[in-house]
């Protein structure tokens, strides 16, 4: 990024100096929201395209935003920026167009010679909604909801007010400075009327303009000849001419005004037909974009005109046999919900105005358009004789036309497609899954679930029953794993009960996640039989036994457990079509062409899951790969996807979004750890293992420095000993962390440590959700490799606090951190920042590698988990699989069942005091553990 587009705020000039290495290939600001609902600008470098297009800011718009965020929008809203916002990220226009219709409303209300106004009423909360769903991807999007967007409006409001008292020309001054064609706007207002006297010309038409004010302060609305009679009068038309500044502009696209103006018919009421009334109708947005106020009937809105549409009802009736029988589709014409007579239909397709009086009602017809559609839907009927099947219901409800052509997308705009009684009560039951009472997901677990997972178990249960792949997406904490279990455990209780002999449930893990799924079903469910297909739990003889007979061996399996890593060359996988087939982080699947992706897809399965804890919006080719996996056709063809996403028209692309939501919703439960109705029911802090692997230069090294100790030990003794060993220890930690950390090399190689991995995939979700991270190691050299990490997994750079960090430092990188849009992580040495801190902003801890005393942790824990957090802790404690870390962690979990010469007196883990034959064992290295994928 070019010096001269620095932003004036000194915490994002430092930011982008940061960002200055090759190794960023591109620099953009961004809108976010933060887990608090904060909108603010930030500063992200290699963003993935999908997300944005080229162009950055301008340096006056950045500085806007650096005052404030409504302050950024006022400016975003004026045209000057018109024609470079459409190349900044998506969220840009976005935001722009919501504040040019919060400045067109206040424009439309009040004229600026007003100079008490009162406030301009926020969207209503229905047309809250719709602007929510129509929103484009954008970093924290899952945190903006109606209500904020009412805020932001309210925001804007407040923010205008105070900018108008405080110009010396009031409103119509401040509006001017921002944008010379907004002092005019609302100043001309046309008027269309209905004349219920004149059958023959049922609409009358008068123009007026704003002058002054009543007693009571509203505008006083004059004829519109007056201020040409003044104008004559005075010999002066500058005035005049200022006044028609919007209705010049209009004239340029609108040929009614046009003809008005040139008539200047436009200076007397007029009297109209049916044919005048409606192309005044269809003008409107062209009026109103030119800054003139149109005053109609109440019974037309310009974005939904009252019209007559195709009724088509999906599911009236419970199929005999779901997905198989389908579901009736029934097909109409109705208008506002009331169904038409054959001669009420019959009236509108041969009337030749495009308005017709029926039921006492003006209502918008365009013969050919709604003959169109009846024709395609009942044709569409008639294909489907014996049912459409629910995941193309699921199309034809959200209007989400992925694939079809460009006209038959136009088409949906004159029918209404909604469920029948049966699909209805369906659909309702997977968005409030509290409503069921079919089942009871604590009989059989060991464990008291907490109400929304309670509330998830139903929802797997009833979609899964359904035979729907779905997408179970809960934020981090949550507890996806036990409603997992206890799902399957519901499915081994019905199995019994219905004789099923259908094949296991299967579940693909990362490699880190395998020995964690294996506790949680030892702790939660230990009636069920678990096979884990994996060479750290299994033996050589077990696996072959069951790729040779997979049917066989596991006749009396619950659940296979497999990894990633090992499904390419796991053949026997496809041998068997398992009952269910679950994916744990599914994001490993987001690369569509990538083998291990094709790999999954092909392995045969009656049902199919994911768990994801990311935003899964937020990549729309992401989310395709992910329902291409479990609900297959439901996005159509990964083509037709990409162009039924990538519209560059603004408006229609906001449509497809809104579509594209509506038809995933009822595939996918998602609950966040700052919903309210979920807060009260949070444990404060969870605590989880994450298990690493090593790689093969960390295997070399780590058996290089034992098999040095054992000969050393041959004639070591006493302190000599005990120094030894503490020595070898504190090199096999470091040979855990990093190659380079034991090696004292100045360049640390992300691929060469397994923890690097483990640490790039959990920040990368934490980013997602614009969370914030505190990283402890106990190693001040290790702090600064893992800073410079986490800026190209974060895309900006963090704070990082050792010992030689002086205490007036600390206290200003605790409150740049403390910001809501401030640095996303703060690497930190245990010693140096381990207590005296308060980081209440982050809600995930990572302890990158063990102190081996579980006080000492839990006190550096205790920044982020203290006085002033309002959220759920996430504690992640990083753990190398089959090298001592893990058996210090076994110890540390079991302190109360083993011997306490293990530990010395402070609480810490001893180990000095092993003979040599114990201590070998201790610290040996299991590798099938440590390197296994």
């Amino acid at each position: 990024m070019p010096a001269n587009r620095l932003p004036a705020s000194p915490a994002r000039q430092a930011t982008l100096a940061k960002l200055r290495p090759s190794r960023i290939e591109s620099v953009l600001h961004r809108i976010a929201v933060s887990p608090h609902g904060s909108l603010g600008l930030v500063v992200r470098a290699g963003e993935d395209a999908s997300l944005s297009r080229p162009g950055d800011l301008p340096p006056e718009v950045v500085a806007a935003f650096d005052t404030s965020f409504v302050s950024g929008l006022v400016m975003l809203a004026s045209s000057r920026w018109q024609s470079l916002v459409a190349a900044w990220p998506a969220e840009f226009p976005y935001f722009r167009d919501y504040a040019r219709q919060y400045f067109t409303a206040l424009c439309r209300q009040y004229s600026p010679s007003v100079k008490k106004w009162s406030a301009i009423a926020p969207p209503d909360q229905a047309t809250a909604e719709e602007l929510l769903q129509s929103a484009p991807p954008m970093l924290g999007l899952e945190y903006l909801s109606p209500s904020r967007l009412q805020e932001l409006w309210q925001e804007l409001d407040t923010h205008t007010r105070s900018a108008a008292r405080q110009h010396a020309e009031g409103l119509a001054g401040y509006l001017k400075s921002l944008d010379p064609d907004w002092n005019l706007i609302g100043r001309v207002t046309l008027h269309l009327a209905e004349n219920k006297k004149n059958p023959a010309a049922p609409f009358a038409f008068m123009a007026t303009y704003t002058q002054g004010q009543t007693k009571d302060g509203t505008p006083q609305h004059l004829p519109l000849s007056d201020a040409l009679r003044q104008s004559i009068t005075a010999k002066d038309a500058t005035k005049l001419d200022q006044l028609l500044e919007p209705v010049s502009r209009a004239a340029r696209s609108c040929k009614l005004v046009d003809r008005l103006l040139e008539s200047r018919k436009l200076f007397t009421p007029q009297a109209w037909g049916i044919g005048q009334a409606y192309e005044f109708l269809s003008s409107i947005p062209a009026m109103e974009q030119a800054g003139i106020v149109v005053r109609v009937p109440n019974w037309w809105n310009a974005s939904r005109p009252p019209r007559p549409q195709v009724s088509v009802k999906l599911g009236s009736k419970a199929p005999s046999r779901f997905g198989v029988d389908g579901l009736d589709l029934q097909v109409g014409v109705a208008v506002d919900g009331e169904p038409l007579d054959a001669a009420e239909l019959s009236q509108l397709l041969a009337a030749r105005e495009r308005l017709v009086l029926l039921r006492g009602k003006w209502i918008q017809v365009d013969q050919d358009q709604l003959q169109s559609a009846l024709r395609h839907w009942q044709d569409l009927r008639k294909q489907h004789l014996k049912g459409v099947d629910f995941l193309q219901a699921m199309r034809l409800l959200s209007g989400a036309s992925i694939g079809d052509a460009g006209d038959e997308e136009d088409l949906n705009r004159w029918a209404r497609v909604e469920p029948g009684e049966w699909l209805q009560q369906t659909l309702q039951a997977l968005r409030e899954p509290s409503t069921s009472n079919e089942i009871d997901p604590e009989s059989v677990v060991e464990a008291t679930l907490r109400h929304y997972q309670i509330d998830g178990v139903h929802w797997l249960w009833f979609a899964t029953q359904l035979g729907l792949g779905v997408c179970l997406a809960d934020d981090m904490g949550l507890g996806k794993t036990l409603q997992v279990i206890s799902l399957i455990a519901l499915r081994k209780r019905h199995q019994a009960s219905t004789r099923d002999d259908a094949a296991p449930c299967l579940i693909v893990v990362p490699t880190s996640l395998l020995g964690n799924w294996q506790r949680e079903f030892a702790k939660f469910a230990p009636q069920l039989r678990i096979f884990v297909a994996h060479r750290s739990v299994s033996s050589t003889e077990e696996l072959k036994r069951v790729e040779t007979d997979p049917t066989k061996q596991l006749a009396d399996v619950d659940a296979v457990l497999v990894t990633y890593g090992m499904i390419r060359n796991a053949a026997w996988l496809r041998k068997l079509t398992w009952r269910l087939m679950i994916l744990d982080e599914a994001q490993a699947i987001k690369s569509p062409n990538a083998a291990q992706t094709k790999a999954i897809k092909n392995v045969p399965a009656n049902c199919r899951m994911v768990m994801t804890g990311t935003p899964i919006e937020n990549h729309l080719q992401d989310l395709w790969s992910l329902f291409d996996f479990c609900s297959p056709g439901l996005l159509g063809s990964a083509a037709d996807f990409n162009r039924f996403v990538s519209s560059k028209d603004e408006h229609r692309r906001a449509q497809r979004l809104a579509s594209l939501r509506k038809l995933i919703r009822p595939y996918v439960l998602r609950r966040m750890k700052t919903d309210p109705r979920i807060v009260p029911d949070l444990p404060a802090k969870t605590e989880m293992r994450v298990d690493c692997g090593l790689t093969a230069a960390q295997v070399t090294l780590y058996r290089r420095v034992m098999e040095d100790l054992e000969d050393a030990l041959e004639t070591a003794a006493g302190i000599q000993r005990r120094g030894l060993v503490l020595a070898t220890l504190m090199q096999l930690k470091q040979i855990c962390n990093h190659p380079s950390l034991y090696l004292k090399r100045p360049q640390f190689v992300a691929k060469e440590s397994g923890k690097f991995a483990e640490l790039g995939r959990l920040c990368e979700g934490i980013n997602e959700k614009q969370e914030k991270v505190i990283v402890f190691s106990q190693f001040q050299s290790m702090c600064e490799p893992l800073s410079q990490f986490l800026t190209e997994v974060f895309g900006r750079p963090g704070l990082v606090l050792t010992g030689k960090t002086s205490a007036k430092a600390r206290g200003k990188l605790v409150n740049e951190f403390q910001e809501p849009f401030g640095p996303p992580f703060f690497v930190i040495s245990v010693k140096a920042g381990g207590t005296g801190l308060n980081l209440t902003e982050a809600c995930h801890v990572i302890h990158f590698d063990r102190w081996w005393n579980p006080a000492v942790e839990d006190q550096a824990t205790d920044r982020a988990f203290r006085i002033g957090q309002k959220r759920n802790v996430l504690v992640h404690k990083f753990v190398t699989s089959g090298t001592l870390e893990e058996r210090i962690d076994d110890l540390i979990r079991s302190k109360r069942q083993v011997s306490r010469d293990m530990f010395d007196d402070s609480g810490e883990v001893n180990l000095t005091e092993m003979s040599d034959d114990q201590l070998l064992r201790f610290i040996s290295l299991d590798l099938t553990k440590a390197t296994s994928t």
